[in-house]
């Protein structure tokens, strides 16, 4: 049973890797998708593009990050590490680099403690409030540790001038959130300049009370 969940992981990994390659949401060799078992996690290996990958090359990882079996891991491993560690319901999670919300998290007039404004009623659903991470340099363990103090209480976060990072219940809701979050953050620059019409605080508040988040 184990060994068929875990392929289904590995061709839902690569299935996903390659629609959001094609639908223009990550490019070069960019993102990073992983999933969780009881012994550990499978990711996309380091230097590999998400319209390339190969289900038996993902890395296999233990519990503690290290590498068990495939290709070696992104040096970003330590983000999912720190979310699966922080959140006991997160069964998958997303990074990308995706260009609305990259440049989103680039803007200088931002609110650290929540991002993007409750724009639709499907960003609250599904994303509800992100915090900003300050900068780190690629690859810096630091970060994983910024992430860590606001991971127990945000299922995605934003990383400063870098992109964002999201953990969810199942692979599908880990995606559905972070193109969520793209959308928004697409539609938040697009209205810069204009009259906008937020969901107030009731209305968000409704929103919460029917569906959580």
């Amino acid at each position: 049973m184990q060994a068929t969940k875990e392929t289904l992981a590995r061709e839902a990994i690569c299935r996903l890797g390659r629609s959001l390659f094609r639908r223009g949401l990550t490019f070069g060799t960019s993102g990073n998708i992983s999933v969780r078992f009881e012994d550990g996690w499978l990711m996309t290996p380091t230097n590999v593009s998400l319209d390339d990958l190969d289900p038996a090359r993902l890395s296999r990882l233990d519990s503690a990050g290290r590498l068990n079996d495939g290709d070696p891991p992104t040096k970003e491993s330590f983000l999912h590490r720190v979310m699966y560690e922080e959140r006991a319901d997160a069964a998958a999670v997303v990074h990308l680099h995706s260009t609305h919300s990259v440049a989103v998290s680039c803007l200088a007039d931002i609110d650290p403690a929540d991002v993007l404004p409750p724009i639709t009623a499907y960003y609250v659903m599904r994303v509800g409030r992100l915090p900003l991470v300050p900068y780190f340099p690629p690859g810096d363990t630091a970060l994983a540790e910024a992430v860590r103090k606001l991971a127990g209480r945000h299922h995605a976060v934003l990383l400063a001038n870098h992109g964002p990072v999201v953990a969810g219940t199942s692979l599908s809701a880990a995606a559905a959130a972070i193109e969520e979050l793209e959308e928004t953050a697409k539609l938040h620059l697009l209205l810069q300049g204009h009259r906008v019409r937020h969901l107030d605080q009731a209305e968000v508040a409704e929103i919460r009370r029917r569906f959580g988040g």
